[in-house]
Order: C-alpha cells, then structure tokens, then sequence
C-alpha cells in the first residue's frame, strides 16, 4: 500500500507507526484503563474503540509520566482534571493554528505533497524547538514573578484587572468578509499585546473581540488602556475602536487566569463604557490618588462609607473632576449592573498641559 503524505507526517509527528490499542498502552503504562481514559478525555484526544490501532510507544511514556507526576503530588487529585484541560485546550488551539497555517502553504506550491513533506521534515523540528524556548522563558518569568509569593499559597495578591473590547464589533463582523474579520482581530489581539507586555503587564486571554490583562501598576495599566482607545479613535489607525473597564483589588490567580469580584467589575465597567473611554472602579481611583482608606465607622457609629457615598454623590453634582499626577478624574453617577448595584465608575483621561503664563514680551 502506497504511503501517503499524511502517513510520512504521522510517523514523523508521532515517532512511529501507531501499533497499540489503548488497552495495550495502559497495561504497558501499568495504569487502569479507565484512569488512562479519563485523562485522555481530559486532554482532549479522540475517543477509540478497544480494537482500534490508535497509539505508539510514546503513549505508553506519556501516560506513565503523567501518572508518575500525579503519584507525587505534582499533580494533586483536586487540580488535577482542570490543569490536564488547561493543557489538553491550549494545545489543541495550537495545532488548529499550525494545521492550517501549513496546509496552506502546502496547497500553494505545484506539488502539495512534496511541499508537505519538506515542512514536517525542516519546519517542523523548529517549531518544536521554538516553542520549546518560549516555554521556558515564559516558565522563568512566571517564577520571578511568583516564587517571591511561594510562603503563602493561595494568597489573593492585589492586581490592576483590564478588559478592552472592540466597540459594535457584532455589526461591524456583519459588513466584512471572513479575510477583513480576521484580519481585524488579528490586529486588534497583536497590538494590544504588544502595548500590554512594554507596560509591564499580561495578556491573561483574549475572546475574539475582547481581551483581559493584569498589570502590577495601576498607573502603567491606565497608561495602556488609554493608549489603546487613543488608537482606536485615530482614524489614520487600522487598530479598532474600542472601550476599557479597569479594576484594582484582590484578585486570585489560577492555571493562568484570574477570578474574583475585582475581575467581574472590571468587566462590567467595560459594558456600561463609551466607545473611546476608559472607566476605572474606586478601588483603582483611590490607589491612583493616593487616597487612604477612611476609618469604618464616625464617632456615633454611623458607618462612615454610608456618609462618604452620599457626600460623594451630591459633591459629584458641583465639582466631578479629580487630577493625580498626568491623569484627570470625572465621577460618574453610580450604575447598577449584575451583581452590583452600586458601582461606581469614574472616567479617566490624560490632563491637558497647562499653557505657559504669558510674559511681557509675549504681550
């Protein structure tokens, strides 16, 4: 039978011919088939009959290595499924990215399959050897980051949260071809990206017309929320219009992303945001002010974030503007969104220089 170019691919891909059924590869793993099922399922891989020739002798090491980190205590029972997901997910998007990317570039030369097999053959050795490398820079900068931490696991550590999305990107995706669409957010995600990481900060995911990122600095993050929707207003610029909620608090880091109340106000200061602003909590404004925090109670025991809210409010009717530094402050009225009934948004931009007082001799 003639091998095809997709069976040279394999071989290569895989190390091997596939040659074992997954019975085989958990008796020699030494692992009960149903945990070995389990975490294939978790991985994302295709479900196989027990007839099914599907694995090679690499399946026998990963499945040992894996239960091998699950035995001890790398891989603790109660993370265990999500973390094998998180790989399984992260994984897979990949190889759909690189899939196609390949075939592309296969399917435009005269002769496809040779051209495919010159890309398993020289491409991809650098691939892997690339993202080899990315890992590992990744995994040293995560350790300088984290490690510092390690006494205290578990530990919410104060972050400054940011959301951005593409303004009327539904009714903009309706006008624009699949190319012009892609395009977009490809511009949109690699733009942010690149302006995200120079202020310091994370990319944590990106949701086709949405990203979110943390940054340590409030101030860098403001810095970098508002140079995106700066862009976005520039028509010369192809990077998108957009809108950005920000957030500064506790916030609980897992499996590379993030959780808690101040991740959800940051989002739901992006949904009540006007295209081309940036909103900031209280939480950030205080930080970015340098307010302190206020005592819990006045001397009769009224709680005193009652008085201050509603001093707050009627304040916010006469003079709404505070200046810190190069940023200026507008308090907006408090919006009820879900889960919070009170928010409270303020709408930061960068100040206006103040002009030169005029001399003499400019009279």
């Amino acid at each position: 039978m003639t091998q095809g170019p997709l069976d040279d691919l394999e071989r290569y891909l895989l190390g091997a011919r596939r040659s074992l059924t997954r019975r085989q590869v958990a008796d020699r793993a030494g692992v009960d088939l149903d945990v070995a099922e389990e975490l294939w399922g978790q991985l994302g891989f295709p479900h196989t009959g027990d007839d099914d020739v599907a694995f090679t002798e690499a399946d026998v090491a990963a499945l040992r290595a894996t239960v091998e980190l699950i035995e001890l205590g790398v891989v603790d029972p109660d993370s265990q499924a999500a973390l094998v997901r998180t790989w399984g997910h992260s994984f897979a998007r990949l190889a759909e990215w690189q899939t196609n990317l390949l075939a592309g570039i296969a399917l435009e030369d005269d002769d496809p399959q040779a051209r495919l097999d010159q890309l398993a053959t020289e491409v991809l050795p650098r691939v892997g050897e690339l993202q080899d490398y990315i890992w590992r820079r990744h995994l040293e900068n995560a350790a300088q980051r984290l490690l510092p931490t390690v006494d205290h696991p578990g530990q919410q550590l104060p972050l400054t949260v940011v959301f951005v999305d593409i303004v009327d990107y539904t009714r903009t995706s309706k006008n624009l071809t699949e190319s012009e669409l892609v395009d977009l957010v490809e511009v949109f995600e690699d733009e942010t990206t690149r302006i995200v990481v120079a202020a310091g900060g994370r990319v944590i995911k990106t949701i086709g017309d949405e990203v979110l990122f943390v940054v340590d600095d409030p101030a860098a993050a403001v810095e970098a929320a508002l140079t995106l929707a700066d862009r976005g207003e520039d028509e010369a610029d192809d990077f998108p219009r957009v809108r950005a909620g920000l957030a500064y608090g506790a916030v609980t880091s897992r499996l590379g992303d993030v959780f808690g109340p101040t991740v959800n106000i940051a989002a739901r200061l992006t949904s009540v945001a006007r295209r081309g602003t940036v909103l900031v909590d209280r939480g950030a404004f205080d930080v970015l002010t340098g307010r302190e925090e206020p005592p819990e109670t006045a001397p009769d025991g009224t709680p005193l974030a009652k008085l201050i809210d509603r001093a707050a409010d009627e304040l916010a009717e006469l003079s709404p503007y505070a200046e810190s530094d190069a940023l200026r402050f507008r308090r907006l009225r408090r919006v009820s969104v879900k889960g919070y009934r009170h928010l409270e948004p303020w709408v930061v931009r960068r100040r206006e220089p103040r002009p030169e007082p005029r001399t003499g001799e400019d009279v």
